[in-house]
Protein backbone atom coordinates (compact mmCIF):
# COMPACT_ATOMS: atom_id res chain seq x y z
CA UNK A 1 0.00 0.00 0.00
CA UNK A 2 1.56 3.54 -0.80
CA UNK A 3 2.37 5.46 2.12
CA UNK A 4 0.91 9.70 2.11
CA UNK A 5 -2.12 10.98 1.47
CA UNK A 6 -4.11 8.26 -0.75
CA UNK A 7 -5.06 9.31 -4.70
CA UNK A 8 -8.83 8.96 -4.22
CA UNK A 9 -10.80 8.59 -7.21
CA UNK A 10 -14.88 9.17 -8.10
CA UNK A 11 -16.40 6.84 -10.68
CA UNK A 12 -15.98 9.48 -13.06
CA UNK A 13 -12.52 9.90 -13.55
CA UNK A 14 -10.46 7.38 -15.87
CA UNK A 15 -7.10 6.51 -14.60
CA UNK A 16 -3.73 4.43 -15.43
CA UNK A 17 -0.80 3.86 -13.53
CA UNK A 18 2.53 3.56 -15.04
CA UNK A 19 5.52 1.82 -13.37
CA UNK A 20 9.25 2.29 -13.77
CA UNK A 21 12.63 0.98 -12.37
CA UNK A 22 15.40 3.50 -12.00
CA UNK A 23 19.00 3.36 -12.36
CA UNK A 24 21.83 4.65 -10.91
CA UNK A 25 20.93 8.80 -9.88
CA UNK A 26 18.23 8.64 -12.31
CA UNK A 27 16.47 11.92 -12.65
CA UNK A 28 14.41 12.31 -15.75
CA UNK A 29 11.98 9.70 -16.24
CA UNK A 30 9.46 9.90 -19.70
CA UNK A 31 6.05 9.36 -18.94
CA UNK A 32 4.87 6.54 -21.47
CA UNK A 33 1.79 8.24 -23.47
CA UNK A 34 2.18 11.55 -21.90
CA UNK A 35 0.29 12.94 -19.01
CA UNK A 36 -1.95 15.84 -18.40
CA UNK A 37 -0.28 18.76 -16.61
CA UNK A 38 -1.51 18.93 -12.34
CA UNK A 39 -3.24 15.90 -13.59
CA UNK A 40 -0.38 12.93 -12.44
CA UNK A 41 0.73 11.55 -8.61
CA UNK A 42 4.22 10.29 -8.05
CA UNK A 43 4.85 7.13 -5.86
CA UNK A 44 8.56 6.10 -5.33
CA UNK A 45 8.53 2.64 -3.07
CA UNK A 46 4.90 3.32 -2.62
CA UNK A 47 5.62 6.44 -0.87
CA UNK A 48 4.29 9.23 -2.54
CA UNK A 49 6.05 12.43 -3.03
CA UNK A 50 5.21 16.32 -3.05
CA UNK A 51 4.78 17.96 -6.72
CA UNK A 52 7.48 20.95 -6.05
CA UNK A 53 9.11 19.42 -3.48
CA UNK A 54 9.99 16.00 -4.37
CA UNK A 55 9.36 16.19 -7.84
CA UNK A 56 8.53 18.79 -10.92
CA UNK A 57 6.35 17.83 -13.83
CA UNK A 58 5.83 20.59 -16.79
CA UNK A 59 5.67 19.33 -19.91
CA UNK A 60 3.50 16.80 -20.17
CA UNK A 61 5.51 13.99 -20.73
CA UNK A 62 8.73 13.60 -18.42
CA UNK A 63 8.81 13.80 -14.61
CA UNK A 64 11.91 15.64 -12.44
CA UNK A 65 13.13 14.20 -9.49
CA UNK A 66 14.97 16.42 -7.37
CA UNK A 67 16.64 13.97 -5.27
CA UNK A 68 18.52 11.59 -7.54
CA UNK A 69 17.17 7.76 -7.49
CA UNK A 70 18.81 4.87 -6.41
CA UNK A 71 19.02 1.86 -8.64
CA UNK A 72 16.37 -0.25 -8.60
CA UNK A 73 14.21 2.20 -6.84
CA UNK A 74 10.52 1.87 -8.40
CA UNK A 75 8.56 5.09 -9.29
CA UNK A 76 4.87 4.99 -9.98
CA UNK A 77 3.04 7.64 -11.58
CA UNK A 78 -0.63 7.51 -11.16
CA UNK A 79 -2.12 9.58 -14.67
CA UNK A 80 -5.89 11.15 -14.49
CA UNK A 81 -6.80 10.60 -18.00
CA UNK A 82 -9.99 12.20 -18.63
CA UNK A 83 -13.17 13.17 -16.62
CA UNK A 84 -16.35 10.74 -17.65
CA UNK A 85 -19.49 11.47 -16.77
CA UNK A 86 -21.89 8.53 -16.85
CA UNK A 87 -24.18 8.05 -19.41
CA UNK A 88 -23.22 11.40 -20.73
CA UNK A 89 -24.11 12.09 -24.54
CA UNK A 90 -21.16 11.05 -27.08
CA UNK A 91 -20.37 13.71 -29.76
CA UNK A 92 -19.40 10.86 -31.89
CA UNK A 93 -22.02 7.93 -31.10
CA UNK A 94 -23.78 6.07 -33.59
CA UNK A 95 -27.21 5.61 -31.48
CA UNK A 96 -28.25 7.41 -28.11
CA UNK A 97 -31.49 6.83 -26.15
CA UNK A 98 -32.33 9.55 -23.31
CA UNK A 99 -35.15 8.32 -21.17
CA UNK A 100 -37.49 11.52 -19.89
CA UNK A 101 -37.67 14.73 -21.59
CA UNK A 102 -35.15 16.78 -22.99
CA UNK A 103 -34.66 20.38 -22.62
CA UNK A 104 -32.91 22.36 -25.18
CA UNK A 105 -32.08 26.12 -24.63
CA UNK A 106 -30.92 27.04 -28.25
CA UNK A 107 -31.41 25.34 -31.56
CA UNK A 108 -31.50 21.43 -32.85
CA UNK A 109 -30.01 21.09 -36.09
CA UNK A 110 -30.12 17.55 -37.40
CA UNK A 111 -30.93 15.90 -41.32
CA UNK A 112 -33.55 14.06 -39.85
CA UNK A 113 -35.70 14.76 -36.73
CA UNK A 114 -38.05 12.18 -36.33
CA UNK A 115 -41.13 11.78 -33.95
CA UNK A 116 -40.90 15.69 -33.23
CA UNK A 117 -43.90 18.10 -33.16
CA UNK A 118 -45.22 21.07 -34.26
CA UNK A 119 -47.32 23.50 -32.02
CA UNK A 120 -50.38 24.47 -33.73
CA UNK A 121 -52.06 27.94 -33.25
CA UNK A 122 -55.19 29.35 -34.43
CA UNK A 123 -55.02 33.39 -34.44
CA UNK A 124 -52.19 33.53 -32.12
CA UNK A 125 -54.25 30.92 -29.28
CA UNK A 126 -52.61 27.78 -29.37
CA UNK A 127 -54.58 24.86 -30.08
CA UNK A 128 -52.49 21.50 -30.44
CA UNK A 129 -49.26 19.83 -31.73
CA UNK A 130 -48.98 17.77 -34.20
CA UNK A 131 -46.60 15.79 -36.64
CA UNK A 132 -47.87 16.36 -40.04
CA UNK A 133 -49.69 19.32 -41.35
CA UNK A 134 -52.32 18.64 -44.11
CA UNK A 135 -54.01 21.11 -46.38
CA UNK A 136 -56.15 20.47 -48.78
CA UNK A 137 -58.12 22.57 -51.59
CA UNK A 138 -56.72 25.27 -53.65
CA UNK A 139 -55.75 28.66 -52.43
CA UNK A 140 -53.73 27.92 -50.02
CA UNK A 141 -50.73 30.76 -49.00
CA UNK A 142 -47.93 30.58 -46.59
CA UNK A 143 -45.63 33.16 -45.73
CA UNK A 144 -42.50 33.38 -43.24
CA UNK A 145 -42.83 35.61 -40.21
CA UNK A 146 -39.35 35.16 -38.34
CA UNK A 147 -39.73 31.80 -36.69
CA UNK A 148 -43.21 31.25 -37.57
CA UNK A 149 -45.26 30.13 -40.85
CA UNK A 150 -48.18 32.37 -41.77
CA UNK A 151 -50.97 30.04 -43.42
CA UNK A 152 -53.87 31.76 -45.65
CA UNK A 153 -56.34 29.06 -46.60
CA UNK A 154 -58.96 29.71 -49.21
CA UNK A 155 -61.96 28.36 -50.13
CA UNK A 156 -61.53 24.98 -52.23
CA UNK A 157 -63.64 22.60 -50.06
CA UNK A 158 -66.70 21.43 -50.81
CA UNK A 159 -69.02 23.13 -52.79
CA UNK A 160 -66.38 25.86 -53.42
CA UNK A 161 -68.47 28.22 -50.61
CA UNK A 162 -68.65 27.83 -46.38
CA UNK A 163 -67.25 24.99 -44.53
CA UNK A 164 -66.67 21.56 -46.19
CA UNK A 165 -68.37 18.21 -45.31
CA UNK A 166 -66.33 15.56 -45.35
CA UNK A 167 -66.37 11.83 -46.28
CA UNK A 168 -66.38 9.48 -43.37
CA UNK A 169 -62.41 8.86 -44.62
CA UNK A 170 -62.08 12.58 -44.24
CA UNK A 171 -61.80 13.26 -47.72
CA UNK A 172 -63.54 16.00 -49.15
CA UNK A 173 -67.55 15.64 -50.57
CA UNK A 174 -69.21 17.87 -53.38
CA UNK A 175 -71.26 19.83 -50.41
CA UNK A 176 -70.32 22.27 -47.86
CA UNK A 177 -72.84 24.15 -45.43
CA UNK A 178 -73.24 27.93 -44.53
CA UNK A 179 -74.55 28.83 -40.98
CA UNK A 180 -78.28 30.71 -41.11
CA UNK A 181 -76.72 33.19 -38.28
CA UNK A 182 -73.46 34.37 -36.71
CA UNK A 183 -72.64 36.58 -33.92
CA UNK A 184 -69.60 38.95 -33.30
CA UNK A 185 -68.56 38.65 -30.14
CA UNK A 186 -65.16 41.31 -30.09
CA UNK A 187 -64.60 44.46 -31.74
CA UNK A 188 -63.98 44.82 -35.30
CA UNK A 189 -62.04 47.45 -37.20
CA UNK A 190 -62.60 46.82 -40.77
CA UNK A 191 -59.74 48.75 -43.02
CA UNK A 192 -56.54 48.65 -45.18
CA UNK A 193 -54.72 46.77 -42.52
CA UNK A 194 -57.09 43.53 -42.70
CA UNK A 195 -59.12 43.99 -45.49
CA UNK A 196 -57.06 44.80 -48.30
CA UNK A 197 -54.74 47.80 -49.39
CA UNK A 198 -57.41 49.95 -51.78
CA UNK A 199 -61.17 49.97 -51.86
CA UNK A 200 -62.59 46.45 -51.47
CA UNK A 201 -66.38 44.99 -50.42
CA UNK A 202 -65.93 43.10 -46.93
CA UNK A 203 -68.80 40.32 -47.68
CA UNK A 204 -70.39 37.86 -45.16
CA UNK A 205 -72.51 34.83 -46.96
CA UNK A 206 -74.36 34.20 -43.84
CA UNK A 207 -77.61 35.72 -44.16
CA UNK A 208 -77.89 36.93 -40.52
CA UNK A 209 -75.07 38.82 -38.60
CA UNK A 210 -75.97 40.21 -34.75
CA UNK A 211 -73.36 42.35 -33.16
CA UNK A 212 -73.53 41.49 -29.61
CA UNK A 213 -74.26 44.83 -27.01
CA UNK A 214 -71.22 46.75 -26.71
CA UNK A 215 -69.31 45.38 -29.72
CA UNK A 216 -68.61 48.01 -32.38
CA UNK A 217 -67.98 47.10 -36.02
CA UNK A 218 -66.04 49.72 -37.61
CA UNK A 219 -66.15 49.93 -41.65
CA UNK A 220 -62.85 51.81 -42.85
CA UNK A 221 -62.65 54.30 -45.58
CA UNK A 222 -63.05 52.93 -49.22
CA UNK A 223 -64.87 49.33 -47.75
CA UNK A 224 -68.32 48.60 -48.32
CA UNK A 225 -69.89 45.59 -46.05
CA UNK A 226 -72.35 43.15 -47.73
CA UNK A 227 -74.36 40.55 -45.41
CA UNK A 228 -75.78 37.70 -47.01
CA UNK A 229 -73.81 38.14 -50.45
CA UNK A 230 -75.44 35.43 -52.07
CA UNK A 231 -78.96 36.44 -50.92
CA UNK A 232 -79.33 33.08 -48.98
CA UNK A 233 -81.66 34.43 -47.23
CA UNK A 234 -84.30 35.00 -49.79
CA UNK A 235 -84.38 31.05 -50.15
Amino acid sequence: MAIGRPVSLTNNVASKTISVTATASQTLFTVTGGYRINQVAVFRNGVRLADGSDFTARDGATVTLLSAAAVNDVLEFQIFDDFRVADAIASAGAEQTISGNLTVTGTVTGSTVTGAAIGISSGGTVVGAAKTLNFIGTGNTFAMNGDTVDISIAGGGGGGLGTAINYSDNTTSPFSFIDKDAQVTEDLLLDVTVAGKSNSYIVSVIPNVTVNSGVAVTVGTGKTMIIDVLQIGDL
